[in-house]
């Protein structure tokens, strides 16, 4: 397999941080390596081939969980880094997420199957005006990934879009994304109107983007900024358990 090692190698040096390149070579290191033929395939975006090695992943015996973390979202966190520093474009994500998708078929049955109660539930969308998602759909495939239950809003969604998907689904966390700078200012006005509606309390909203910064994220009122598909992860993990501990200290367990 020194071709799949040497793909990955090349991979890696193309990310320009280095604790994010070591976090990454990490993933790929302590996978099996059959696991690092489907995340390299999937970085390169042949999905027959991931399709084919997730079968016979499953085949030899490798739970889905593993197939799903050691695997596929491996591979798509390096996509993710390498969309979000420009290395890749459009076309390349969409073809990397045709690959993961030719895995999720085999692996997502499986997972449903099982009864796993997901960790939280998540409400996601492109604010009003902006038509862009490539960065959201990468996120989106990751909190599936990672165990969170996901809505997808799509694009151009208006504040009251957002209530009322929280309201629907009862959401712990909501999260928004914007590529032109001239709908950044819609995050904030969607922050305005859940604190209008008194809602601003019952879920915690993060937001991300291209043009976005942790000053500005801090500044709209948000409750955290996530700068690739792989931090939303971490962030939304952080997110959930602030929330849960926020809930446990509104409504404490009666005392026997």
């Amino acid at each position: 397999m020194p071709e799949v090692n040497e793909g990955l190698e090349s991979e890696l040096a193309l990310i320009a941080n280095p604790s994010e390149r070591g976090h990454i070579r990490g993933l790929f290191e302590n996978a099996d390596p059959l696991m690092q033929r489907i995340s390299y395939h999937l970085i390169v975006g042949d999905h027959n081939e991931v399709d084919r090695l997730t079968v016979e992943a499953l085949e030899s015996g490798f739970d889905a969980n593993t197939i799903l973390d050691d695997g596929l979202i491996a591979g798509m966190a390096l996509v993710g880094i390498k969309f979000r520093d420009n290395i890749i474009f459009v076309p390349e994500v969409l073809v990397a997420a045709r690959a993961m998708k030719a895995g999720m078929t085999h692996v997502e049955p499986i997972l449903s199957a099982s009864g796993v109660e997901p960790l939280g539930t998540v409400i996601m969308g492109t604010v009003k005006g902006d038509l862009h998602d490539i960065g959201k759909n990468l996120c989106i495939m990751m909190l599936r990934g990672a165990g969170f239950t996901v809505h997808d809003l799509g694009v151009d969604t208006k504040p009251e879009e957002f209530i009322d998907a929280v309201m629907e689904h009862d959401a712990q966390l909501l999260g928004m994304s914007a590529l032109l700078t001239t709908t950044m200012p819609n995050m904030g006005k969607t922050i305005e109107a859940f604190e209008e509606m008194g809602m601003r309390d019952q879920v915690k909203i993060m937001v991300g983007g291209a043009p976005l910064s942790q000053e500005f994220a801090d500044d709209m009122g948000s409750d955290g900024y996530g700068k690739d598909a792989m931090a939303c992860v971490e962030l939304a993990s952080r997110l959930l358990e602030e929330a849960k501990e926020l809930q446990a200290t509104m409504n404490p367990a009666p005392t026997p």
